[in-house]
């Protein structure tokens, strides 16, 4: 049993290293795309610009490019193609952030015959503020993964229990996707850093922006479906 449990574990290990060979970007690419699939989920009322499918179908043509040019090592470290990453999860979290505007507004009419297809979109929205804060830290953290991979990352500008307490980490540990996605999902559950801490006021901020937008919507969303039950 133990044998056969390694020996998946070791074929896992073994194809995630083919993936980052061919493309060092593919788990954050697919939680972007994941964030962007989410919004074809949101309630019309709700959508930026109509039809609805129209500002989704734009952020998944970007994200395809971008996933084309990951392969050949000369465009994936380029300063563009960071700058262009950049603004992909800069426009997907725009039209969160908008699409969170008018669920409030929508929310605030007390119509209870659109309670329900809201409620769900309050959902989608938190879900999707999650997957895109993540991102940003991944993406932001010490230069960017490409800066954290090389040999002098600079200071950190977040401090993960691994760092503080490396005997409880493989040596040479860094910080993965997993490990910023799961600070953006504590950060907004409980409003407020657990147990990885914002050094720098960029990341400071961000935490911020974040459990007040996750603070809004979990409120809005629970005080509605009060009105709604009531």
């Amino acid at each position: 049993m133990r044998d056969a449990l390694r020996k998946e574990e070791v074929a896992g290990e073994r194809l995630l290293a083919r993936l980052r060979r061919v493309d060092p970007f593919w788990d954050a690419q697919l939680v972007l795309l994941a964030a962007i699939l989410l919004q074809f989920s949101l309630s019309e009322k709700i959508s930026v610009l109509h039809p609805p499918w129209v500002l989704p179908a734009l952020e998944g043509v970007a994200l395809i490019s971008l996933a084309i040019a990951s392969p050949h090592p000369r465009l994936r470290h380029t300063p563009l193609r960071r700058r262009l990453s950049m603004a992909v999860v800069g426009l997907v979290s725009l039209v969160n952030m908008a699409s969170l505007v008018l669920l409030i507004n929508e929310l605030l009419k007390r119509n209870r015959a659109t309670g329900p297809a809201l409620l769900g979109s309050g959902l989608v929205l938190w879900v999707t503020n999650v997957l895109l804060f993540g991102v940003w830290y991944w993406q932001l953290d010490r230069g960017g993964p490409l800066a954290r991979a090389g040999d002098d990352p600079g200071f950190p500008d977040f401090l993960f229990v691994q760092m503080s307490a490396p005997e409880h980490a493989p040596p040479n540990w860094k910080p993965r996707l997993i490990d910023y996605l799961y600070t953006s999902f504590t950060n907004a559950t409980a409003f407020s850093p657990t147990d990885t801490m914002p050094l720098t006021p960029w990341a400071k901020t961000l935490m911020t922006v974040q459990s007040l937008t996750a603070l809004g919507t979990i409120g809005l969303v629970v005080a509605r479906a009060v009105n709604i039950l009531t």
